[in-house]
């Protein structure tokens, strides 16, 4: 923690380290706390494996679902994932509208068939590291992790989200990426459909989703992006800024990394 400056009288003994010595050392001292205020408030950096990537499509409409939630839910003890939960809007017409569900996350989950080897859309729908898992009640996420082929960091400054993506040796050299806010903590009371009378608890709702678009990646410089959430925090329900790059041309996730401040 920073300390503050002390004020230097005539006549007056400052402790060290209480206060900054006198001439090159009180120099010092001053720099040190401009470097400090200099500093961003609040940054990430990867790791050199990959995190691992959790991808749910769900929808308060479906009544396999809740589980699926659940699931989720209890990976906010794994501080090494990335967890999100695209709440999908076709089930909106069959009795209750959910007030998370975007046709952009119906879209992305029809788009990503081709990627993940799902041969259709459904929900509860869990994606791990890019991979359709049918089997997802029993998937031990992360347990295995490859080298990872990019790195990430993340600043927030002031209203915008700041991202420097590395490349490996073993990079591809088209990169393309996406955002995506995630909030914590919400509640429905479900008053018809399949889940009807059922209070859902949701944690990792995807609120924004933002592509970024392909480009050559090089091994000396790295990619420069940012972002800047639509809406303010809410501190109900504390949110993540997720950064996921991925293979251009495969559409594989190659890291991820999420901010939480």
């Amino acid at each position: 923690m920073r300390q503050p400056l002390s004020i230097l009288r005539a006549g007056v003994s400052l402790p060290w380290p209480a206060g900054c010595l006198l001439g090159l050392a009180a120099a010092a001292c001053l720099i040190g706390v401009e470097s400090a205020r200099a500093a961003p408030a609040c940054t990430a950096r990867s790791g050199a494996a990959m995190a691992p990537l959790v991808e749910l499509y769900t929808s308060e409409g479906c009544s396999s679902c809740p589980a699926a939630d659940r699931w989720l839910s209890a990976l906010k003890s794994r501080p090494d994932v990335v967890a999100l939960a695209f709440h999908v809007d076709y089930w909106d017409r069959l009795g209750w509208r959910d007030r998370f569900a975007s046709p952009a996350f119906t879209q992305r989950q029809a788009q990503q068939q081709a990627v993940n080897g799902a041969r259709f859309a459904y929900t509860p729908q869990v994606v791990i590291d890019g991979r359709d898992r049918k089997d997802w009640w029993h998937a031990s996420v992360g347990a295995e992790r490859a080298a990872a082929a990019v790195s990430i960091e993340l600043s927030h400054d002031g209203e915008h989200i700041n991202a420097a993506v590395t490349s490996g040796a073993d990079a591809s050299l088209r990169l393309a990426a996406y955002w995506a806010v995630t909030e914590f903590g919400h509640r429905s009371a479900v008053k018809a459909g399949e889940n009807e009378g059922v209070t859902l608890d949701h944690d990792y709702v995807v609120r924004e989703y933002q592509p970024v678009g392909a480009w050559s990646a090089t091994r000396t410089t790295p990619q420069r992006l940012s972002f800047s959430p639509a809406g303010a925090a809410d501190a109900a329900h504390p949110r993540k800024v997720n950064l996921v790059v991925i293979d251009a041309a495969s559409g594989r996730p190659l890291q991820a990394l999420a901010l939480g401040c």
